[in-house]
């Protein structure tokens, strides 16, 4: 049997709890050997300057680690350059040559795949596991695979969750409490190293 392998990027900026909760979905529904979570190093798509590659490390291996089949993968914080997913799945299929890979994705990261550097190699090497929250004012579009390549694209059904790193940041610079959205190790993190305050 080929191993089973999720893949799940993101800035983690700060780690939340709908994070936490779309990897144990994942796991499950997936029927991963092991999901690698993996914090970004230099995000080319993001508007705002991340934190530090260092806390953001560090905030998700506390909390992930504890997770079952749940790895915290530093690669990408120690490339040097821009942050390319492509260049992940690479170095994971050259790592794991027989391994079948599923790349973990919200719907809006799903609708912006085509903008993505070498999009139709991340297709080729990766199943496309696209994270569906329940939407229940039907407000926005439900994402549609590309023409033709519906099968490299799975759904993955996740609970409404109301968690997201913006908010958090915002809360935590305006003094307030950020549980439960954020787990109490990554929240005393921020709070001894001042991650998220205004100046």
């Amino acid at each position: 049997m080929a191993k089973r392998i999720g893949v799940f990027g993101g800035a983690f900026d700060p780690p939340h709890a709908a994070h936490a909760a779309l990897v144990q979905a994942a796991v499950t529904d997936l029927q991963l050997d092991e999901l690698r979570v993996i914090p970004t190093g230099q995000a080319w798509h993001k508007p705002r300057p991340l934190s530090p590659a260092h806390h953001r490390l560090a905030m998700a291996q506390l909390a992930f680690s504890d997770l079952p089949r749940v790895v915290v993968d530093p690669r990408e914080t120690q490339r040097p350059g821009p942050s390319y997913t492509v260049d992940t799945l690479r170095e994971i299929k050259a790592q794991w040559p027989q391994a079948e890979l599923f790349l973990i994705m919200g719907e809006d990261q799903a609708r912006a795949l085509p903008s993505w550097h070498e999009w139709q190699e991340v297709l080729r090497l990766a199943i496309i596991c696209v994270a569906v929250r329940e939407d229940l004012t039907g407000a926005s579009p439900r994402f549609m695979a590309p023409k033709g390549q519906e099968s490299r694209f799975r759904r993955l059904p996740m609970p409404a969750f109301p968690a997201s790193a913006t908010d958090i940041r915002a809360r935590i610079a305006a003094h307030q409490c950020a549980a439960p959205l954020v787990f109490e190790p990554v929240a005393r993190y921020i709070d001894h190293h001042h991650l998220y305050q205004t100046a």
